[in-house]
C-alpha cells in the first residue's frame, strides 16, 4: 500500500568546516594567488573595504600573483575604481560600475539610517538637503565639515552630526584622490559620484536586479545562507530572491544544519587542500562578509581579531585566523631607522614547517610594499606580543 505521507526532498548534504573554509578561500583568492589584473580582482570581489587608507592594497597582495600597489594606485588616479560608502554604511574600493550599481542596491538601507537620526533633523527637508548639499560639493571637493556648516546655515537648529549622516546616506559622496593613492596623504575630500565620474546628475541610476548581485556574491563568498548575504549587504529580507534562483543553485548545509546556497559550477576544493598563510588587513571582506564567521575565525578565537570598534590585522594559518600582525615601516616610508619588519602575534603554536611559511609569506609581503631589500637583515617578522 502506497503511503500518504508527502515526498520529502532529499536531504541537503553537509559541507563540514574545512570543505566550507576551502570553498571559501578559494572564492576570495586565498588559496593561491590569481593571475587576473587589480581592476578585475576588485570587481570579482565586488568591492575591499577601505575604512583606511592602505588595507586595499593589502587585500589585493595576499590575492593577485605579482601585485604591485601602484596598479591600484593608478585606477584610483583614473577614477577606474572609487572609494566610498555601499555596503553596511562602510567605506568600500569599487570599480566605477559597481559604484553605481550597489550604492543603488543599499540606498534603502542607508534611507533607514537617515531615520536613526530624525530626532536630530526636525524641520529638514530632506529633497532640499540633497540638492543645497550636492551644488556644494559638486563645485569643488569638500570635507564633510564644510559641507555640514554649508548645510547649518540653512538649518541652524539642526543636530550638526545629523546633518552630516543625512548627506552621506542622502548622496552618493566619494572620496576624492589623493585620498587612498599609495605613498600619498590627503584629507578626506568628497563630491558626488556622478560629478567624479562626469555622470548627468539627473541620470538616475536603477539598482540591478537583485537575484544578479546575489549570484555575484555567492560567487564572491558562497557556500552562503539568505543571512550571510544579509550581513554583507547590510540589507534584509533576501530569502524571495534566493528561492527564486534555488532551481538553478545547488544547496548544502553547515553542521548547524543551516542552508547554504551555492553556484554549481563555483569551486569547491577538497577540505584537504592546502592553504598557504596569508596576512589580511584589518576590516578584511573574508571576515566581514557572513553571519557565521566560524568558517575562518575558530569559536575559542571569538572576540580577539578586534579590540572594540579597532580590528586588528589578520594572520591565515592553514586556512583559518591563528594570529594577528602589524606592519613597521622601514626609514623609506617613514619608519624610524630601523628595516620594515612584520610583527605577529600568534593565537596558537604552529608546526616549524608553517612558521618558515609565515616568515617568507611576511618578507614577501615587505618586498611588495617597501621594495626588495627594505626588510630587516636575516628576515623580515618578528614573533612577539602586539595585542597586549
Amino acid at each position: 500500500m502506497a503511503s500518504s505521507a508527502p515526498h520529502r526532498a532529499a536531504a541537503a548534504p553537509v559541507l563540514p568546516p574545512r570543505a566550507l573554509n576551502r570553498a571559501t578561500l578559494a572564492r576570495q583568492l586565498l588559496l593561491s594567488r590569481d593571475g587576473r589584473c587589480a581592476r578585475d580582482a576588485v570587481g570579482h570581489l565586488l568591492g575591499l573595504q577601505a575604512q583606511n587608507v592602505k588595507p586595499p592594497y593589502y587585500q589585493l597582495h595576499a590575492r593577485l600573483a605579482g601585485f604591485r600597489p601602484e596598479e591600484l594606485a593608478e585606477l584610483m588616479e583614473s577614477r577606474q575604481v572609487v572609494r566610498m560608502v555601499t555596503m553596511r554604511s562602510t567605506i568600500h574600493t569599487h570599480t566605477a560600475e559597481d559604484a553605481v550599481a550597489l550604492r543603488s542596491l543599499v540606498q534603502p538601507a542607508r534611507d533607514r539610517e537617515i531615520g536613526n537620526f530624525r530626532t536630530g533633523l526636525g524641520g529638514v527637508d530632506l529633497g532640499r538637503l540633497a540638492l543645497l548639499a550636492r551644488a556644494f560639493a559638486d563645485s569643488e571637493p569638500r570635507t564633510m565639515g564644510e559641507i555640514r556648516e554649508e548645510l547649518l546655515k540653512e538649518w541652524p537648529d539642526a543636530d550638526p552630526a545629523s546633518l552630516s549622516v543625512a548627506a552621506r546616506c542622502t548622496l552618493p559622496l566619494v572620496q576624492v584622490t589623493p585620498r587612498g593613492v599609495w605613498g600619498l596623504s590627503g584629507q578626506v575630500r568628497l563630491t558626488t559620484l556622478d560629478a567624479w565620474l562626469g555622470r548627468p546628475a539627473d541620470d538616475v541610476p536603477q539598482a540591478p536586479p537583485i537575484d544578479e548581485v546575489v549570484l555575484r556574491y555567492l560567487g564572491a563568498f558562497g557556500p552562503a545562507s539568505v543571512k550571510d548575504m544579509q550581513v554583507w549587504a547590510g540589507l534584509t529580507r533576501l530569502r524571495e530572491a534566493f528561492e527564486r534562483l534555488r532551481p538553478g543553485l545547488l544547496v548544502f548545509r553547515d553542521e548547524n544544519g543551516v542552508e547554504l546556497f551555492d553556484l554549481p559550477d563555483a569551486p569547491r576544493p577538497d577540505a584537504d587542500t592546502p592553504a598557504p598563510p596569508r596576512f589580511l588587513p584589518e576590516f578584511d571582506n573574508l571576515l566581514l562578509s557572513h553571519a557565521d564567521r566560524s568558517r575562518v575565525i575558530p569559536a575559542e578565537l571569538k572576540g580577539r581579531t578586534s579590540n572594540g570598534n579597532q580590528a586588528y590585522r589578520t594572520l591565515l594559518v592553514d586556512g583559518f585566523v591563528t594570529g594577528v600582525w602589524k606592519y613597521a615601516p622601514g626609514p623609506e616610508q617613514g619608519g624610524r631607522g630601523e628595516p620594515a619588519r612584520v610583527i605577529v602575534e600568534l593565537f596558537a603554536e604552529i608546526s616549524v614547517a608553517q612558521r618558515r611559511e609565515v616568515v617568507a609569506e611576511g618578507e614577501s609581503l615587505i618586498t611588495a610594499l617597501a621594495g626588495p631589500g627594505t626588510g630587516a637583515p636575516g628576515g623580515g617578522v618578528a614573533f612577539g606580543s602586539i595585542t597586549g
